[in-house]
């Protein structure tokens, strides 16, 4: 009965601290509820201030399934019997080597795409004429305020450094024509498209997404039908440059051969209409060997224009093709800045930094307590 009654007066009593620690944790919130006040207020007036200067956005994001050329090959069966009676072997170009379409947010980034993409021409409200994305970041936007704020406080050592990099650059030649090289200005564009661009892949449902944010809904669309144009462009160049150039090699080989036999077949034509009547063994032993020589010639342009034929199917039979589910369209709201979720963080933060403030005050004051008795107690000891 006695350890009964201990174990339930110990309870009793932890209960009662845990109490009086709420009632006290309370109490000390209840004390400095100005404090958590003015913090809560201060972080409503910075939720505020950025979200009334931050710049709108708008997002445009396309969505497109990849076909393979590969996918389309097993319904080529009746075209290449078709094929093969006139002796073109269509089996034969179907090993070819295919782009995966992981790499396509790698091309998406990639220096010449992003080159390619600043470089192009664009109508904007800020310019009565198309200007490029790299005329405009270099010449007609402006930083905002927070970004003004931004560059001369967090960002003043990389403005340091770029000047100095600048200058340093200026200095140093070299022969580098031959190496993609990009100015400052050219680089802090790539840097902005490449977070203004991004390419994402579902795998479970097999799309593509194509996504583009910028300041204004019309130039938005406008990047981002380009991106697009591109993206294709680009993904086709990748994938049949072995077939263009194996196209290529046959099709001049094709010309010359050519040539080749109608030079025999106008000589085999005139030797012919020149010795109608003439029946010496000379005659037909000449004939016979431009005959011969035709026929040797023929044979090789005939088979180089089944190669030139085949060729061409493969180049086309190899053209990717990006099928789009949804196209690009003009957004009629801002994607960005949330004001009302900017403002609810910030207010959010606010008290937890007036809560901190309040606590962290607490607990450095029982630590200076704590240290002043320590201090009496020494003193005492040593006194005694």
């Amino acid at each position: 009965m006695t350890t009964n009654q201990e174990q339930q007066a110990i309870k009793k009593s932890s209960s009662q601290e845990d109490e009086i620690d709420l009632i006290a944790l309370s109490k000390d919130l209840w004390v400095g509820r100005k404090t958590i006040i003015k913090w809560v207020l201060g972080g409503i007036l910075i939720g505020l201030f950025i979200a009334l200067l931050s710049p709108k956005e708008f997002t445009v994001t396309s969505t497109m399934v990849p076909q393979s050329a590969q996918s389309g090959s097993g319904s080529m069966g009746g075209l290449s019997s078709l094929a093969a009676m006139a002796g073109v072997n269509l089996s034969a170009g179907n090993g070819g080597e295919s782009l995966s379409p992981m790499v396509y947010p790698k091309i998406v980034q990639s220096a010449p795409f992003l080159l390619e993409l600043m470089n192009t021409p664009f109508q904007m409200e800020e310019a009565s004429q198309p200007i490029s994305l790299y005329t405009y970041y270099t010449e007609y936007k402006k930083p905002g305020v927070l970004g003004a704020i931004k560059k001369y406080t967090i960002g003043l050592p990389g403005v340091i450094l770029k000047a100095i990099r600048k200058s340093s650059e200026e200095i140093s030649t070299g022969d580098t024509n031959s190496l993609l090289r990009l100015s400052p200005e050219q680089h802090e564009v790539a840097k902005t498209l490449r977070e203004k661009l991004s390419l994402n892949i579902d795998d479970k449902e097999g799309t593509i997404a194509l996504s583009v944010s910028l300041h204004n809904a019309g130039l938005t669309a406008q990047v981002a039908d380009k991106a697009q144009q591109m993206l294709q462009r680009y993904i086709t160049t990748y994938r049949i440059q072995k077939a263009q150039e194996q196209l290529g090699f046959v099709q001049a080989r094709y010309e010359e051969k050519k040539a080749e036999f109608m030079g025999i077949q106008d000589k085999l034509a005139l030797f012919r209409d020149r010795n109608k009547n003439v029946s010496s063994a000379i005659a037909q032993t000449e004939e016979q060997r431009l005959q011969s020589e035709y026929n040797m010639t023929f044979s090789v342009y005939s088979e180089l224009a089944k190669q030139l034929e085949q060729a061409q199917i493969k180049v086309k039979e190899d053209t990717p093709v990006l099928t789009i589910i949804e196209p690009v369209q003009v957004p009629l709201e801002k994607s960005s800045p949330n004001r009302p979720m900017i403002i609810i963080i910030w207010t959010f933060l606010g008290g937890i930094i007036g809560v901190s403030t309040i606590f962290g005050k607490q607990f450095l004051a029982t630590i200076r307590q704590r240290w002043q008795e320590e201090d009496m107690t020494e003193e005492l000891q040593t006194k005694s």
